[in-house]
């Protein structure tokens, strides 16, 4: 696992982010097992909130939270150089500049552990000379808290 990087004032906090190792069962079913890669400096806010409840009440109650953001680096890339689909990526953890964890799931079986959360865009921005700045990312929360991460 690579080190974090530092933040700063454009990306102020930090977040994990885990990659697969994938292995196949007796049966065929594939089976992923989340890996820690690394801490990577980020910035992060509600995308679109303002006018949708967060909890619909229905007979599953499900809750959409949607952070829009971005990153230094692309979290793509392993630490170790392998690439990775943007469905092998989980990210989780995001905290604040004093360290504090700012999305915590409160039940089940995550209960005091960071919300985990997919990627549904990741977009590079580049600047005025044409090369990538920082990274654009749009995150849902995942259905599956469960996971062995």
């Amino acid at each position: 696992m690579t080190v974090c990087e530092t933040p700063d004032f454009m990306f102020p906090m930090q977040a994990s982010v885990y990659h697969p190792i994938v292995k196949q069962g007796d049966f065929g079913s594939i089976k992923k097992h989340w890996v820690l890669d690394r801490v990577f400096a980020c910035s992060f806010s509600t995308g679109g909130s303002a006018f949708k409840e967060e909890v619909k009440p229905n007979v599953n109650i499900t809750q959409n939270s949607i952070l829009v953001g971005r990153s230094k680096s692309d979290i793509r890339i392993s630490s170790l150089d392998s690439k990775n689909a943007l469905t092998n990526i989980l990210i989780s953890d995001i905290k604040d500049q004093e360290g504090n964890l700012i999305y915590m799931e409160t039940s089940g079986p995550r209960s005091g552990k960071g919300t985990l959360f997919e990627i549904a865009t990741f977009e590079p921005f580049t600047g005025p000379f044409g090369t990538v700045e920082s990274y654009k990312l749009v995150i849902r929360r995942s259905e599956n808290q469960s996971g062995d991460v």
